[in-house]
């Protein structure tokens, strides 16, 4: 059983097309004119066992937060299309990834309620062309679409750039878990029987 999703959205401010496959390897090309921010992208789609093909066209001479926010707005819609019903998911997951001195952990529950708790001291510094409040943007964007609940703490860590990787990553290793099928769960992972 295939599980995906193809989404388009255009606004004033950006154009995107996405495209997603839950179980997948990290195959596709993600382009959105945000160097940094594509390879955070790659980075969700590798850890998080998912094919994933962005192209995004935004003002980039307003800054990148329009298409980083808006491509998580996208992201999210493709999550919740391709998740369906929910049935048979695990519904959970939950992960802490190091990279060298920084450490990050996402925990997180496909639970048909939007919201995230981020907490972390994270430099407000831009990692080439991306600033580093647009992780807690992105991660918003993502799970209000979605309808995800979403804790992510930045642990530790004083390279900037490996605290907002390592809080990617750990997010992307927990979205695996929880949207993966758990083979003893034949309907909803719920007591109220939907999510």
């Amino acid at each position: 059983m295939s599980r995906g999703a193809r989404i388009t959205r255009t606004t004033g401010e950006t154009h995107i097309e996405l495209s997603l496959e839950l179980e997948g390897s990290g195959e596709g090309v993600r382009s959105t004119g945000v160097g940094f921010f594509d390879h955070m992208l790659d980075a969700v789609a590798r850890h998080g066992g998912l094919d994933l093909e962005v192209n995004a066209e935004g003002d980039h001479q307003t800054g990148a937060h329009h298409t980083v926010e808006d491509t998580g707005i996208v992201l999210g819609r493709a999550l919740d299309e391709a998740l369906g019903d929910r049935a048979g998911i695990r519904r959970y997951g939950s992960a802490v990834v190091p990279m060298d001195e920084a450490r990050a952990m996402c925990a997180l529950d496909v639970s048909g309620r939007a919201f995230v708790a981020f907490d972390g001291d994270l430099p407000a510094e831009a990692v080439a062309d991306f600033d580093s409040d647009l992780l807690e943007e992105f991660l918003r964007a993502v799970a209000n679409s979605a309808k995800l609940t979403v804790h992510v703490t930045i642990e530790r860590g004083t390279n900037t750039h490996h605290m907002v990787e390592a809080a990617f990553k750990a997010f992307a290793r927990a979205l695996r878990d929880a949207v993966s099928i758990d083979p003893g769960e034949s309907g909803v992972p719920s007591t109220k029987g939907l999510l």
